[in-house]
């Protein structure tokens, strides 16, 4: 399930996948397909995919990693959100709809 979250999301990312944490000049913001439910959704299936091979190989050790990769994540995160806060001024807006690495539940 993380390898397919990480493949829909760089399928769908198309021309605008970097590498880098700033966007690209004549990037524009996707804010549609699994982009609508979750912000970062190539660090979630990361995340997913690492998490779950963890329990099957039933290592704690590997589990720490993923751990420590969620909190690298998550500063990465913030700093990609202010480039991306910068560059497009409706960002804002889809950060208080769009879950970073899940989605928001309604209740």
């Amino acid at each position: 399930m993380g390898f397919l979250i990480v493949l829909t999301a760089i399928l769908q990312l198309n021309t605008n996948l970097s590498p880098f944490p700033k966007p690209k000049e004549n990037a524009s913001l996707i804010t549609t397909g699994i982009f609508k439910y979750i912000r970062h959704p190539i660090y979630s299936g990361i995340l997913i995919f690492l998490f779950f091979l963890s329990l099957y190989f039933a290592s704690t050790y590997k589990i720490g990693i993923t751990v420590l990769l969620l909190i690298l994540f998550l500063f990465k995160s913030v700093y990609e959100e202010e480039q991306l806060w910068l560059k497009y001024p409706n960002y804002r807006d889809y950060r208080q709809h769009t879950g970073r690495f899940f989605p928001k539940f309604i209740r």
